[in-house]
């Protein structure tokens, strides 16, 4: 795509080799209506860079990056340390939780639903089963199949744009909260995938999602962005005196120092030494 060649408007956007009419007027058929009005800056000054359609069974969404002036930012507050985990998607270093968003009773309702629906699918593509000449089985996709399986897919979507949205909101608040520097430590997503009992329950956390927010939009403010050493022990660690202890299991909730005796939340205290972690470094 020659980013040169598209042409936005308030209310239409213009791609090339969108249609292979042969017809004098198929220039008009690569003008399309946008769903969202006004979403993307327009006018002969505007530069687009690395335009990409996406589909996802359902719609198709334009992305399109605009360059743009960088601005002046006002003061910010001290540093931040962010802590992911399971329990609570993510513990900052000032006290302030945000919860998992998949414990509540709308996502579980809505997950519940696209269970029930995808069974209901599998008994409906068993009794359309046909047996070929060669002894093999083929499906038919009825329209009551075709109905259901475009239900699934509505559902499933409403819950990833659920989980994305939540995302968006609490990376916002961190960013326009103003802190000098933000920390957050380097997660080994596939190692802890690895764990069968927690393994649906880190995949539905998006940390790599709420990771590649958090960088975007430090970037954008001028946030300086902090990623943790791998094997640094920022759980393990006593925030107050430095002590490392030699084991901490995942149901210990509560970490209790053997050194000056704190005790204290284990994610509050492992968000408190990544804030600590980048005092010597910004």
């Amino acid at each position: 795509q020659d980013t040169t060649k598209i042409k936005i408007t308030h209310t239409h956007v213009k791609l090339e080799k969108l249609t292979i009419s042969r017809k004098k007027n198929k220039q008009k058929l690569n003008w399309i209506r946008l769903a969202e009005r006004g979403k993307i800056p327009y006018g002969k000054h505007v530069k687009y860079t690395n335009p990409r359609v996406v589909f996802d069974g359902l719609h198709w969404f334009l992305t399109i990056g605009v360059e743009e002036g960088e601005g002046k930012h006002e003061a910010y507050t001290e540093g931040m340390g962010v802590d992911l985990g399971i329990k609570n998607l993510a513990t900052v270093s000032n006290g302030r939780t945000f919860k998992n968003i998949n414990q509540t009773p709308k996502v579980k309702k809505l997950e519940k639903s696209i269970k029930q629906l995808q069974r209901k699918l599998s008994r409906k593509y068993e009794m359309n089963k046909i047996q070929t000449k060669g002894g093999e089985y083929r499906y038919r996709k009825t329209k009551n199949i075709k109905k259901l399986e475009l239900l699934v897919l509505k559902k499933r979507r409403r819950l990833k744009n659920i989980r994305l949205n939540y995302t968006h909101q609490i990376t916002a608040t961190l960013v326009k909260a103003k802190p000098a520097y933000v920390v957050m430590e380097h997660l080994n997503t596939s190692g802890m995938l690895k764990n069968n009992k927690l393994s649906k329950a880190i995949q539905e956390q998006t940390f790599h999602e709420f990771k590649r927010q958090m960088t975007y939009k430090c970037a954008w403010r001028g946030i300086k962005f902090v990623v943790a050493d791998r094997f640094y022990p920022s759980s393990k660690m006593c925030s107050n005196c430095g002590h490392v202890k030699e084991k901490l299991p995942l149901s210990e909730r509560t970490y209790r120092c053997e050194a000056c005796g704190m005790e204290m939340d284990r994610d509050l205290n492992a968000s408190i030494n990544l804030k600590n972690y980048a005092k010597s470094m910004v």
